[in-house]
């Protein structure tokens, strides 16, 4: 039996990322009013982006769902249908929302407007889509917490409505995105489309102690991470049906980078710490069991990544689909491609329900990129040289791979030149001015640096 291919759905926080996640094979991708989506910051798309968009997506053949999936106060309640009758003169192909108040008013007043219910309701169950499906919603956008079984339980149960699954991004390190924790620190509410990531800062770690009156003080700490996690991985639960260890159950105090003298407790249960950086959503050779699955669309996280970030990811998942609807065996050089995209190292999530320790990435705080760095933009080709905007030093005799829709390829760079048309040993970086020799059907490329060990 041929497989049907799913709809592969990418961010876009600009009109360039949205026209380049198409030129890499997106079918959709989604962007969202500021004032009612959970991407106030970094985001292009007021009303004149958004019609622009729309127009540009349906000349194409393709889609763009709007996301107005905030969780609104009062305030935001009373404006909601003014501001979203010009969105729907549109005529998005869906708006992906959550709250059940929002979807009422819009039921009522716009009943022909295809709603995709947002991941940040946190649907777990087929009963969830079954009642959501009741009020005329077109598509569920599943949590991320379910595994490939609990998504197929799903689809068997609930055959006749739309479901799309995250496959690639960034990870929540609460259910879904209800998490209070950059409200708390600084009053910038993730629910209201303003995070601050606070769980990705750098904090330090403080024993404690109690004083003569019960209450948890701070305390000096010996602490090797490095060998604590020895010791974890063979005495911890989180390494399976092991003993718990006698300090996972202290009182601890955090200390974030920016804050010093500000310490918070955390406790650690047997599933592990909620302060702490979650590796990233990669579940590329997951594609085919998805598709076999009958899952409709495939989404990618990341409407404040960067062009080359949804460019490679849509090129990847391109590839990952093409494959698989073809019958065609996983590649797993598409692994190392993702590997090159900034990362705070990788997980498949859920899906296969991982140990806390694999989950979490403890010892990377950091973005990394591992195989290659993106380093520049081909703004033009005249004359067999190629003008770049350049991002990321690169030099002659480095190995750069030319990123493009018609086809990659991996050059050795003979030369470079600068404004003047003088000989250039390298692009020092962001600001640099620099040509190189390329082909002209590569007009519009992103280069890579390959990295080697």
């Amino acid at each position: 039996m041929s497989l049907k291919a799913p709809e592969l759905l990418l961010p876009a926080g600009t009109l360039e990322k949205m026209r380049a996640a198409y030129d890499f094979g997106a079918d959709a991708v989604y962007a969202g009013q500021p004032r009612y989506s959970l991407r106030a910051r970094n985001n292009e798309f007021r009303l004149e982006q958004l019609q622009q968009g729309i127009a540009e997506a349906h000349a194409r053949g393709k889609k763009l769902f709007v996301a107005s999936n905030i969780l609104p106060h009062n305030a935001k309640v009373k404006t909601y249908l003014a501001d979203m009758a010009p969105v729907i003169a549109m005529k998005p192909d869906a708006l992906i929302m959550a709250d059940p108040g929002l979807i009422m008013m819009v039921r009522e007043r716009w009943p022909e407007q295809p709603i995709h219910l947002s991941v940040q309701a946190n649907t777990v169950n087929y009963a969830g889509v079954k009642f959501w499906q009741s009020l005329g919603l077109e598509r569920v956008i599943l949590s991320r917490e379910l595994s490939l079984d609990e998504v197929e339980e799903i689809r068997q149960l609930c055959p006749d409505i739309e479901l799309e699954v995250f496959i690639h991004g960034a990870l929540c390190i609460a259910y879904s995105g209800r998490c209070l924790l950059s409200g708390y620190f600084n009053h910038r509410d993730p629910n209201q489309g303003t995070c601050t990531n606070a769980c990705r800062w750098d904090y330090k770690l403080s024993d404690t102690q109690s004083d003569d009156a019960g209450d948890v003080q701070p305390a000096k700490i010996d602490f090797d991470f490095n060998r604590a996690l020895g010791e974890a991985e063979q005495s911890l639960a989180a390494c399976g049906g092991a003993e718990r260890h006698p300090l996972a159950d202290r009182t601890y105090l955090i200390e974030e980078a920016s804050r010093p003298g500000e310490l918070m407790p955390i406790i650690e249960d047997e599933h592990g710490t909620y302060i702490m950086n979650s590796k990233d959503l990669r579940a590329v050779q997951h594609v085919e069991r998805l598709a076999r699955i009958g899952v409709d669309s495939l989404k990618v996280e990341g409407r404040t990544k960067s062009l080359y970030y949804v460019a490679r990811a849509a090129q990847v998942y391109r590839r990952a689909i093409d494959d698989a609807v073809a019958g065609r065996p996983f590649n797993p050089a598409l692994l190392a491609d993702l590997d090159g995209l900034a990362n705070r190292g990788y997980t498949d999530g859920f899906y296969q329900r991982h140990y806390t320790h694999e989950a979490q990435n403890y010892l990377d705080g950091h973005s990394k990129a591992r195989r290659s760095q993106f380093v520049g933009e081909v703004k033009s080709v005249v004359d067999g040289w190629a003008e770049i905007d350049v991002k990321n030093r690169f030099e002659v005799g480095d190995e750069l791979e030319i990123i493009h829709p018609s086809g990659n390829q991996v050059i050795t760079l003979g030369a470079l030149r600068g404004k003047d048309g003088a000989p250039l040993a390298a692009a020092a970086g962001n600001g640099v001015h620099a040509s190189m020799p390329l082909d002209a059907r590569f007009d519009g490329a992103l280069i890579a640096r390959l990295l080697r060990d």
